[in-house]
């Protein structure tokens, strides 16, 4: 597709709207009213352009910068862009749609992981850890993970409910990676109690950390 228009793919993005999507959504504190397979089909058909990524994502409106997200290259945009644009994402679709199509793939991932880890804020204090989960997975080498189930034992109780979900997300990437830590990862998850009384439907995996840890570690074989 020719490069487009602001205008234009905003005019696209309003044809888009579905007051019931949005309704459903601001239920789970977020406000975008797109489908997200439409957004999904837009994006296709645009294919990367950096520049309209730009300008979908300075409009502040929550569908623009799904859309920005998906259109965007993550080599694009530097340290200092990421960061920010981390902290004014606004809502947790934004902010999760940046933190895995943006961030874990640009160079600056490990840099922004460390910093973001011990922010104030506890939104952008979550994506420290979500980076930090993933990279327990992926490339653990260097990490202290008896030290960060130091830091999940004393403060994952009491944390917000983001930083909690994404410190307990560590937690159990930690007990299912590592046998060596596996029963401390899952006591600290028996006696803290995070997430343990969670709704879960059938046929998914609770988030209680020792659940999701032995779960995995089953299908591991």
């Amino acid at each position: 597709m020719a490069e487009a228009t602001l205008s234009g793919i905003l005019d696209r993005l309003a044809e888009l709207h579905d007051p019931k999507i949005r309704a459903v959504n601001e239920n789970h504190g977020d406000d975008h009213s797109v489908n997200l397979g439409k957004l999904r089909a837009l994006a296709k058909e645009l294919k990367a352009q950096p520049g309209l990524a730009r300008e979908l994502w300075q409009t502040g409106d929550t569908n623009a910068r799904l859309l920005a997200v998906l259109v965007a290259r993550p080599k694009q945009f530097d340290r200092d862009d990421l960061d920010r644009m981390l902290r004014e994402a606004g809502t947790p679709k934004v902010h999760d749609w940046l933190l895995a199509n943006i961030v874990k793939k640009s160079r600056h991932a490990e840099d922004l992981r460390t910093a973001w880890l011990d922010d104030p804020d506890p939104v952008v204090a979550s994506a420290g850890w979500a980076l930090t989960a993933e990279r327990v997975a992926k490339k653990p080498d260097g990490l202290d993970l008896p030290g960060l189930l130091d830091v999940i034992e004393a403060e994952m109780k009491s944390a917000p409910q983001r930083l909690q979900w994404a410190m307990n997300h560590c937690l159990a990437q930690i007990g299912i990676e590592n046998p060596g830590l596996r029963a401390r990862a899952i006591g600290i998850g028996e006696r803290l109690g995070v997430l343990k009384d969670y709704p879960t439907p059938p046929n998914c995996t609770s988030p209680y950390a020792p659940v999701w840890i032995a779960e995995m570690v089953k299908r591991q074989g």
